[in-house]
């Protein structure tokens, strides 16, 4: 059974920063792509940043393009979101999210979810 322990959420004031960290356990190989999902208050849940090791490749949402970085530290067992220049409308739940290829993830069907975290942005 593999279980994602997302942390590091927190309420901070805008154009701050934080660090999101998502502890997998256990931790393979075969989870070849990992994720960070977000879902604001009465909206539907949208991908914010993928992270492939099999193309050796990143994906983030328009939205967060140039401010949020996504890292993975296999020795750590831990997959990063780095989120700088924080908005309010960055205000949600983060989730993170696991699977052994990208595609059903990005989609929005990943094979493993994290139990989220909140982000909280005031203006």
């Amino acid at each position: 059974q593999v279980q994602l322990r997302e942390s590091g959420g927190a309420a901070v004031e805008a154009g701050g920063s934080l660090r999101l960290s998502c502890e997998a356990t256990p931790f393979t190989y075969n989870k070849n792509c990992l994720g960070w999902f977000r879902q604001a208050s009465g909206q539907k849940r949208e991908g914010v940043a993928a992270i492939d090791s099999i193309r050796g490749s990143t994906w983030y949402a328009d939205s967060v393009k140039g401010r949020f970085t996504i890292t993975r530290d296999n020795a750590k067992r831990t997959v990063y979101l780095r989120m700088n220049t924080l908005k309010p409308e960055d205000t949600a739940i983060y989730y993170c999210a696991a699977d052994r290829v990208c595609g059903p993830l990005l989609r929005g069907k990943p094979g493993y979810w994290g139990q989220g975290t909140q982000v909280t942005v005031s203006a």
